[in-house]
């Protein structure tokens, strides 16, 4: 079960990661416009994703690598706690209502969660 739930965090953050190369236009989106930078954030954040995601495939660097991805995703709580800022009913974004921010930050939280998980069973 551990190696299952290292692998899909690693898909999870693979993923994650090409994304930011396919769709790099709606996490410009979610870089905060204060931080500025968006497209070279959203560029260094996906091959860190990638990097990240190699970490944890190879066993000898899975603890490493997990909680770097814990400390990755934990950075862009930075981009969820700013979203708080800007929401309100009836936004035209969902990920802006107040039920949207709420998911947001919860679901990243729950990625946190997963790293951590991981760290912990590959010590």
């Amino acid at each position: 079960m551990d190696t299952i739930s290292a692998v899909g965090l690693a898909v999870f953050l693979c993923t994650a990661g090409v994304a930011h190369f396919l769709f790099p236009a709606y996490f410009r989106s979610l870089v905060p416009a204060w931080l500025g930078l968006a497209r070279l954030i959203v560029a260094v954040t996906g091959l860190v994703e990638l990097a990240v995601a190699a970490l944890i495939l190879a066993p000898a660097t899975r603890t490493f690598g997990a909680w770097t991805a814990a400390a990755l995703i934990s950075g862009y709580l930075v981009s969820h706690l700013d979203a708080v800022r800007h929401a309100r009913p009836g936004h035209p974004s969902v990920l802006l209502r107040p039920w949207g921010v709420t998911a947001r930050l919860t679901v990243n939280l729950a990625y946190i969660g997963w790293a951590v998980v991981v760290a912990l069973a590959a010590t």
